[in-house]
């Protein structure tokens, strides 16, 4: 059995970034990258014949395989620290932005296009000191967008200059971190093979959360709670909201309830974007999408209610599925509503969306009530949060503004790690939204680089 220098499990971002730092070194070292899902080629044929709309018992061809989930993502580089996952909790800030900026640079390499959103100074102060007029904290930082129709053949074009410098072995599960006096030694395939390995980095994505879990907590690693956002996508009219995406594209808004001081933020715009369907195994979600070369007629973004539990809770993965489950019990899938019907305490019929002024882009969802699926202090966040927009985008808290359900972004417990993301296990690292420390491309990017620069010093 060869020996590898690194195993990485996962091929999406972050695991790709490491791969990339490691390749691009000169130190020839042996790389295995092995992955549940399948090829990229695979996933592109899967998703064109509509594997996305039916439930499927295989690992979910939108979230594993080479690109992660973030291939068929709406492909946002959110060129901040401030957005996108923890890293500042680990790098400092000048070191953070550096980094990104390298990764930016690296897309840019693989066919990230030129035009940066948000970068106009005087309107991004205007957008800023409006939001604070109206009890929100807006969150400016320059955005490059891919498009959902473009992330592909950008990951497609890192996997054409990685393909022959490094071991690919897709359609393979790691189950088990092999390691032996405190130090990682390899990985245990379903297969029952052990591939050994002298440094071995965890990037499984969030479709490998509840495995890293799992791992963990055999391994005896300390890990810590991240908060359980629950939400609703939300659909209206791309006009109401130009006051926001015209200047930022992507607003990142944040809120404090007034009944409960939750959290509450906008997630994921989509300018004239649709509203689509996410299975995660056999939970469906909702999510929406953009595209670099079609429009509709809509804009929707997530609204998100963040809470932190406290002790003994320890399984927000479990309690994000619970919520979806029941929006997926109740709703066949994804339920829809009208705002003014949720106002009224009364589900939404075909009829009365049918006559409403905003045109679902999602068809097939089921019109109901979402006050049935989500806790009541979730739908107050929501409510406070759509109020305090609409002052800032008149015309969002309307009748037929279209609210679906349920977005939830559970992740996983976050590791102890050291800044260069090692465990407490030595030469194990783990890295990307899979270990909770990240919430984008961009971020998960960053972290596959720093753990490769540390695996590369000590080789």
């Amino acid at each position: 059995m060869e020996k590898y220098d690194v195993i990485i499990v996962g091929t999406g971002p972050a695991g790709i970034f490491a791969a990339w730092e490691l390749i691009s070194s000169g130190k020839k070292a042996r790389i295995c990258m092995l992955d549940k899902g399948g090829s990229l080629a695979e996933r592109v044929e899967e998703t064109r014949t509509g594997v996305q709309k039916v439930k499927t018992e295989r690992p979910d061809v939108l979230s594993c395989g080479w690109g992660g989930a973030g291939a068929f993502s709406d492909g946002k580089l959110n060129l901040s620290s401030e957005v996108g996952g923890f890293l500042r909790d680990y790098i400092k800030g000048a070191e953070l932005s550096s980094l990104i900026g390298y990764v930016d640079g690296i897309y840019l390499r693989f066919g990230a296009p030129q035009e940066l959103h948000g970068t106009d100074i005087q309107q991004i102060k205007d957008l800023e000191d409006a939001a604070v007029r109206h009890g929100l904290r807006f969150i400016p930082f320059p955005i490059r967008h891919l498009g959902s129709d473009r992330c592909a053949s950008v990951l497609g074009e890192f996997l054409s200059h990685m393909e022959k410098r490094l071991t690919l072995r897709f359609h393979d599960e790691a189950v088990e971190i092999l390691y032996q006096d405190g130090k990682a030694v390899g990985v245990k395939t379903g297969s029952g093979e052990e591939i050994p390995g002298d440094f071995v980095v965890i990037a499984p994505g969030r479709g490998g959360a509840q495995w890293l879990e799992k791992e963990s907590r055999r391994l005896g690693l300390t890990t810590l709670t991240n908060p359980v956002d629950i939400g609703v996508r939300v659909e209206a009219p791309a006009p109401v909201m130009e006051p926001i995406t015209d200047i930022a594209y992507e607003a990142k808004l944040v809120f404090y309830s007034k009944q409960f001081d939750d959290q509450v933020r906008t997630f994921c715009m989509n300018p004239y974007g649709e509203v689509v369907r996410e299975y995660h195994g056999n939970i469906c979600l909702v999510n929406g999408h953009s595209y670099s070369t079609r429009r509709s007629n809509n804009t929707n973004f997530a609204i998100l209610v963040s809470t932190l539990f406290t002790e003994p809770f320890h399984e927000p993965i479990a309690y994000g599925q619970y919520i979806a489950r029941l929006a997926n019990l109740l709703g066949g899938e994804i339920i829809v509503q009208r705002l003014g019907d949720l106002l009224q305490g009364r589900r939404s019929t075909p009829a009365r969306i049918e006559r409403g002024t905003v045109r679902p882009t999602l068809t097939g969802a089921t019109p109901g009530d979402l006050s049935f699926v989500i806790p009541y202090r979730y739908l107050s966040g929501i409510l406070e949060m759509l109020q305090a927009m609409d002052r800032l985008t008149p015309g969002l808290y309307a009748r037929d503004t279209l609210l679906y359900g349920v977005e939830a972004k559970y992740y996983s417990m976050r590791l102890r790690l050291t800044p260069h993301f090692e465990t407490e296990v030595r030469n194990l690292f783990a890295i990307g939204d899979g270990a909770g420390i990240t919430r984008g491309l961009i971020q998960a990017s960053v972290s596959g680089v720093v753990s490769a620069r540390e695996i590369l010093r000590r080789i």
